[in-house]
């Protein structure tokens, strides 16, 4: 991988890590992340634009730890219920959405 594609990933984790801090909002970050990685997986994208896209941007704007913080906290106040219903609302709700930004992207074209 060339040196300018580090630097290019290094600025699109930035750029959506400063979203991140700004929206501050675990659920809605999962939602619009998931509808652009469905709406990105479609295009033909080179290796690189891949690159700086899923392991630069979204993986720092739709970041795991935010969603496991989010559960963590369910889950320390004691409702185990509260707990699966949100885990399994949480997933089954970013899958859609990203089949929803996949389809959405395929009807552009």
């Amino acid at each position: 991988m060339k040196k300018n594609n580090f630097i290019y990933i290094l600025l699109a984790a930035y750029i959506a890590t400063f979203l991140r801090l700004n929206i501050n909002n675990n659920f809605l970050i999962s939602i619009i992340g998931s509808f652009f990685v469905g709406f990105f997986i479609s295009k033909r994208l080179s290796y690189s634009t891949e690159n700086i896209l899923f392991s630069g941007f979204f993986s720092c704007f739709t970041s795991f730890s935010g969603f496991i913080y989010f559960l963590y906290k369910v889950l320390n106040q004691g409702d185990l219920i509260k707990f699966i219903i949100f885990f399994n609302l949480i997933i089954i709700l970013n899958l859609f959405t990203m089949l929803f930004g996949f389809w959405i992207s395929r009807k552009i074209n």
